[in-house]
């Protein structure tokens, strides 16, 4: 560096650097500097104070540099230090890698200088941890780059074993793009072409009796819907008519329609349209179906009995106990689940279903229980009856007019508070007997169902002679 024709630094211009202000500027200068003796002995260690990652490093002072070098490194600074003694200095950069009591290891590039007297020589170093912590999480990604690779690769193989041994015709659209993304040799052979003009090719043109938006508008509803069937086409070459059984779903970004092509012996061997039907029912009816497990947990619903609670959503009512419906909670569910056990099935039981606002609604359900051996399921059926309480409150009276024996045959032969009173009694016994034998002669349940207390069941129970009942 020159100013103004002059060798700055030679001249005296610069003054000279006072020893307290020396090792501030060394450290600034480098990560770490050593001044090491002609005997290849630490003079002196400086680090730089903005960084504390090599810690307290005091204790080199007075020792060999060797002492705290790894095996690798302990020759090549022992030759680029004979050649510093010499006079000849290392053109290059030494990289170097320390190790202190085996207890941690980091890689440093030296740069010599001749400092002072006496052979010493001035080794400023630049810590290359972050380049080496950088090399490495390229080398750990890369390394995880050929796993992926190769797993890939592995699955690859795996796919195309499967399409090219399994027995039914199967293509794969893009939905976007209503394009063949790849296929299998039977469903070439089926529909006339080669297996590798069929890849790539606009899938609505292997067909003659359908347009490319209406085919994957049809192969899209087809999935969507339960009960829809197979998609009917003609194929153009081949003349034949074929099924398509598509099934969508997402990858890279795109959907993706996988259809098993169906010949007409393919086709005759798909379930007939039975279940389809019952799954219409199941939506369009206006009664209230529900799928409970054993345990009385909602498996499924139709839209009718989210409407009866005033659900929203079918997530709001599946995976809930039914019991949360019921006006009597458990002893309704109890009910419900002792019966269909024993008998498999339930008839017109009468309950109260509390909707999301509170409203009370009076239902009449009946219960099946559908046997499977891995997970039984319970099916009721219920119907909203408050239309009709006003005319079974007139029938009831029709109904009364002989519970044991016949009301009118009374009239003349008793009073009317006397008729009225045996009628109630025959009434009374008549609910309480229905209301154990529903618990399954559960006391508290019935006590419950009826709306009264306990100690009142018991007296009524002694009072008609049924305590002793099974």
């Amino acid at each position: 560096m020159t100013t103004g024709g002059s060798n700055f630094w030679t001249s005296g211009s610069v003054p000279l650097i006072e020893p307290e202000f020396l090792s501030s500027i060394i450290g600034a200068a480098s990560d770490i500097a050593l001044v090491v003796s002609a005997e290849a002995t630490i003079l002196s260690v400086v680090i730089n104070t903005q960084d504390d990652s090599f810690g307290n490093l005091r204790h080199w002072e007075g020792r060999p540099v060797v002492d705290f070098l790894t095996e690798d490194s302990v020759g090549k600074f022992l030759t680029a230090h004979d050649a510093y003694l010499s006079g000849v200095g290392p053109k290059k950069p030494l990289e170097l890698n320390h190790s202190d009591n085996a207890v941690w290891q980091y890689p440093v590039r030296y740069t010599f200088h001749r400092f002072g007297h006496e052979d010493a020589v001035l080794l400023l170093g630049r810590d290359l941890r972050p380049i080496a912590e950088t090399q490495q999480q390229l080398v750990q990604a890369q390394i995880a780059l050929e796993q992926g690779y190769e797993a890939r690769r592995e699955f690859d193989a795996r796919y195309r074993v499967v399409m090219a041994n399994v027995q039914e015709a199967v293509v794969f659209v893009s939905a976007q793009t209503g394009r063949v993304e790849d296929a299998n040799d039977r469903a070439a052979a089926l529909l006339g072409m080669k297996p590798d003009t069929l890849n790539g090719a606009t899938f609505a043109t292997l067909f003659s009796d359908r347009s490319g938006a209406e085919l994957i508008e049809s192969m899209m509803n087809a999935t969507l819907s339960e009960d829809a069937g197979p998609v009917k086409v003609v194929s153009t070459r081949t003349r034949q008519s074929l099924s398509l059984d598509p099934i969508v779903f997402r990858a890279g970004g795109q959907r993706i329609l996988m259809c098993r092509i169906l010949g007409d012996a393919d086709a005759s061997e798909l379930p007939d349209t039975t279940s389809g039907q019952a799954a219409a029912l199941f939506r369009q009816t206006s009664d209230s179906v529900v799928f409970i497990d054993t345990r009385g947990t909602v498996l499924s619903v139709n839209e009718a009995f989210l409407d009866l609670v005033g659900s929203a959503h079918m997530s709001d009512v599946v995976g809930v106990t039914l019991s949360d419906y019921f006006a009597r909670g458990k002893i309704d569910l109890d009910v419900i689940l002792q019966n269909t056990d024993k008998a498999g099935q339930m008839r017109a039981y009468a309950t109260k279903l509390v909707n999301d606002l509170g409203s009370r609604v009076p239902v009449e359900l009946s219960a099946t229980l559908l046997q499977d051996p891995d997970s039984p399921v319970i099916a009721l059926i219920l119907r909203d009856v408050s239309r009709m309480e006003g005319v079974r409150r007139t029938d009831g009276a029709t109904a009364l007019q002989d519970p044991g024996h016949n009301v009118m045959d009374l009239v003349g032969s008793s009073t009317l508070k006397d008729i009225v009173a045996e009628t109630t009694d025959v009434v009374e016994k008549m609910c309480i007997e229905t209301a154990v034998t529903l618990t399954n002669n559960n006391r508290v349940a019935a006590a419950e169902m009826l709306g009264l207390s306990r100690q009142s069941l018991y007296v009524k129970l002694r009072k008609y002679g049924l305590l002793a009942k099974d």
